[in-house]
């Protein structure tokens, strides 16, 4: 992982970027448009009304998560009928250019100016990894996203959920 820091005022700005997550994060990406692009590539093949191939269309969004923003779709009027003619779609170039760009490298913004670039990367990922505890947490207790604004509510409610976790 290279990483490299830019101290601006009160706020430290550490660039990371690694080679190894560049190339895994192109494999999935790749993965998720063939998937994607095969998909829509069905629906054009079906008879559908436009209601039917809006619905179809939102799942394979969801499945495809970003990826999706790669690819401009031209839909029917709202009253055309869904053939090969009415329901395109290509590749936005443009845009997947600036996606390969940012792939494999994070850009973090600090308050904490006096620590050395590879220690800020370390702690943020430390703090992913204690987010994505609680994530698995609150899953497995069936609780409910809560959202507080004062901090001993915050406190409050992660020592209940950690009691409920350990009972």
């Amino acid at each position: 992982i290279e990483v490299k820091r830019l101290a601006r005022g009160e706020d430290t700005y550490v660039l990371a970027q690694s080679a190894k997550r560049i190339d895994k994060e192109r494999a999935m990406r790749r993965r998720r448009l063939r998937r994607y692009v095969a998909r829509l590539q069905t629906l054009r093949g079906q008879t559908l009304t436009r209601d039917e191939l809006l619905m179809k269309l939102g799942a394979a969004k969801k499945d495809a998560g970003r990826a999706a923003g790669v690819i401009i779709l031209h839909l029917p009027d709202k009253d055309a009928a869904v053939t090969a003619e009415t329901f395109r779609f290509s590749l936005d170039r443009a845009k997947l250019r600036k996606v390969r760009r940012r792939e494999g490298r994070y850009l973090l913004r600090t308050n904490l100016t006096g620590h050395d670039p590879d220690q800020l990367w370390t702690f943020y990922v430390q703090l992913t990894e204690v987010e994505q505890a609680f994530k698995e947490l609150k899953h497995d207790l069936a609780v409910r996203p809560i959202y507080h604004q004062l901090e001993s509510r915050i406190e409050a409610h992660i020592f209940v959920a950690f009691l409920a976790y350990c009972l």
